[in-house]
C-alpha cells in the first residue's frame, strides 16, 4: 500500500493531482486509516499511472474517465470503440493544428507589417490592426 505522498512522488506529480483526480472520480484509495490517511493499492497505481499516460498524450479528463470505463469494461467493448475515441481526439488535434497555423500566418502578417523601428508606437501598424483599424501603405512601412 502507499500513501498519497508516496504514490505522487513515484509518478512525479503532487498530492494535489491525486486529490483532483479523486474529487473527478477518476481515482480512489482502496483504504483510510483510521486517522483519514489515503492509502493505494497496485491497482490503483496502475489505474494513476493509465490516467497520467492518457493525459501525457493530449486526453481531456473527461476522454480519461471514457477511456477508464472503456478499460474496466474491455471485454464488453469492442476496439473500434477505443479507436473511435482516438480517432476523434486526431480529429480534435488536427483542427487545433490548423487553427494554430491560421493563428502563425495573421502573426506573421501582423510582424511583416511593421518596420519595428525605434519612433514612437502611437502609429504601429500591428497596433492599429489589432485595433481594428485599417493598414494602410503609409502604415505598412511603419
Amino acid at each position: 500500500m502507499f500513501r498519497i505522498g508516496e504514490l505522487a512522488k513515484h509518478f512525479g506529480v503532487k498530492a494535489d493531482t491525486l486529490r483532483f483526480y479523486e474529487k473527478e472520480g477518476l481515482l480512489s484509495p482502496s483504504l483510510r486509516t483510521p486517522a483519514g490517511y489515503r492509502l493505494y493499492s497496485e491497482d490503483d497505481k496502475r489505474r494513476l499511472h493509465f490516467i497520467l499516460r492518457c493525459k501525457r498524450v493530449g486526453f481531456s479528463l473527461k476522454e480519461v474517465d471514457e477511456l477508464l470505463s472503456l478499460k474496466v469494461g474491455s471485454c464488453q467493448v469492442t476496439s473500434r470503440e477505443v479507436k473511435a475515441v482516438a480517432d476523434s481526439k486526431i480529429a480534435d488535434v488536427e483542427e487545433r493544428i490548423a487553427d494554430l497555423e491560421q493563428f502563425r500566418r495573421s502573426l506573421k502578417q501582423l510582424s511583416e507589417a511593421c518596420c519595428g523601428g525605434l519612433e514612437s508606437a502611437e502609429h504601429c501598424s500591428i497596433l492599429e490592426a489589432l485595433d481594428g483599424k485599417q493598414l494602410t501603405a503609409e502604415n505598412n512601412a511603419r
